[in-house]
Order: C-alpha cells, then sequence, then structure tokens
C-alpha cells in the first residue's frame, strides 16, 4: 500500500465516522423533535381547555356584573333622596342658627326690651286662660 492509499483509506474512514455520527444525531434530533410535538399536542388541548372554561367564567361575571349594575341602578334614588333630606335638614339647621342669632343679637341690642315684652305677653295670656277658664266654670244665669 502506498502513501496515497492509506491517505484515502483514512478519509474513507473519517468520512464514514463523520457519516454514523450525523445519523446518529440526526435520529436524536427526530426523537427530541418528536417528544417536543407530543409535548406541544398536550399543552395545546391543555390550552383549548383552558380557553374553554375561561370563557364561561367571563359569560358568568358578564351576567353577575349586568345583575350588579341594574341592582345599583334601582337602589340609587334611595341615596339620592337621602342625600336631599341631608341636605334640606342642614339648611334647616343653618336657618334655625340664624334665626337664633337674630334673636340673640336683637335682644342684646334693645336692652332686654325683647325679653320684657315676651314676659309681659306671656303673663297676658295666662291671666286671659284663667279668666276664660273661670268664666266658663260659673253657672248661666
Amino acid at each position: 500500500m502506498t502513501g496515497g492509499q492509506i491517505a484515502g483509506l483514512i478519509a474513507a474512514i473519517a468520512f464514514l465516522l463523520l457519516v454514523i455520527f450525523i445519523g446518529i444525531f440526526l435520529l436524536r434530533l427526530t426523537q427530541t423533535f418528536g417528544e417536543i410535538n407530543k409535548s406541544v399536542g398536550v399543552i395545546t388541548s391543555d390550552v383549548d381547555v383552558l380557553s374553554k372554561q375561561v370563557e364561561d367564567i367571563m359569560g358568568n361575571a358578564n351576567e353577575l356584573l349586568g345583575d350588579v349594575n341594574h341592582k345599583v341602578a334601582t337602589i340609587d334614588p334611595v341615596f339620592q333622596a337621602a342625600a336631599d333630606l341631608g341636605e334640606s335638614v342642614s339648611d334647616l339647621n343653618m336657618a334655625t342658627r340664624n334665626l337664633t342669632d337674630r334673636v340673640t343679637n336683637t335682644n342684646k341690642k334693645n336692652g332686654g326690651k325683647f325679653s320684657f315684652a315676651t314676659k309681659a305677653a306671656t303673663s297676658a295670656y295666662h291671666m286671659y286662660n284663667n279668666h276664660s277658664a273661670k268664666k266658663q266654670q260659673q253657672p248661666s244665669k
């Protein structure tokens, strides 16, 4: 065997080994892709199941939200009436305070004349009531 033949034989063996290793690599790669494909199939079916469940949940949530909106719209006038009532009570309270302040200030300005007049009017009223009561108790002649 000559040097060229030995080199050719070595090159042929190296090429054969390269082909074998590439074949083994491709077989493993094919197996890996097969497993990935199976996993993707399982994942795809799981995603389909989850998608259907999410659609059901979203439908129920939409119904619940519609029901809540309807009920809130039903009780809205009650809260509006309560707010209006609170505002009216606040206005009445403010008017009462203003009137009390005015009466107090007027009494202070008049030096107690108003309270004297009030006492005098109260006394006159009681005297009139007593007189009327006595008149009704007397037998008529």
